[in-house]
């Protein structure tokens, strides 16, 4: 696959298959990614990949607490006001997920439904821990974890596979850390769920919208 087929084609994955992902194909990906760049090559980040009964054991924690409505305590803040603009985008893509659903807006139990889906990863058989260090710059650690992240996605792509960024996956770190053996100096940030696509799911083919480059691109001569 070409690398702009890969940028284009890549989305956020909400169905996958129960088809496993052999070791060495993650290994390859995550060999790929190391690649990345970084502030002055650091490379401040750290990745705990979870499969079979330990992701297990993950997602049934991260339902329990979201079913019993524990207090999301995050390592790294999450954001609670949104820029205008950006929270158009959220609200329309979050449009868009529905619709793909045929859920009404109303439609509470539905609603829930999907919300669990995702705090299980939407069934994905493997979850990567995006993880930085705790005690550096953090402003400067989040731009490279994005680089390496975006390098994991399309790498994952090439191969056919299918990749989801969750914050989700990050709720609840002192619960993660004692089923995933995350050491304490680690500030666990997001959570990118992989596997093979579901190629009949709704969720995976509806049209995806961008911000147009007049209103992200300033030109100067």
């Amino acid at each position: 696959m070409e690398l702009t087929q890969a940028i284009k084609g890549r989305r956020s994955i909400r169905k996958f298959t129960k088809q496993e992902v052999p070791k060495n194909v993650i290994m390859e990906i995550m060999d790929e990614a190391r690649w990345a760049p970084s502030w002055g090559n650091t490379q401040p980040w750290n990745f705990y990949v979870l499969t079979g009964k330990t992701l297990g054991k993950f997602k049934e924690m991260n339902l329990a607490q979201t079913v019993a409505g524990a207090p999301i305590t995050p390592d790294v803040p999450m954001l609670e006001k949104w820029p205008e603009a950006m929270k158009a985008r959220y609200n329309e893509v979050g449009k868009m997920v529905l619709d793909a659903q045929g859920i009404k807006r109303g439609d509470k139990a539905l609603r829930d439904k999907y919300y669990q889906d995702m705090v299980m990863m939407f069934d994905a058989p493997c979850l990567i821990l995006a993880c930085i260090a705790r005690d550096n710059l953090v402003e400067y650690q989040m731009l490279d974890i994005g680089l390496i992240a975006q390098t994991i996605c399309l790498s994952a792509c090439s191969r056919g596979l299918g990749t989801c960024l969750l914050a989700a996956a990050a709720r609840y770190p002192a619960e993660t850390r004692k089923i995933a053996s995350v050491a304490d100096e680690w500030k666990i940030v997001a959570g990118i769920a992989l596997g093979y696509p579901d190629p009949s799911a709704p969720l995976n083919t509806f049209e995806r919208t961008r911000a147009g480059l007049d209103e992200i691109v300033h030109w100067l001569d």
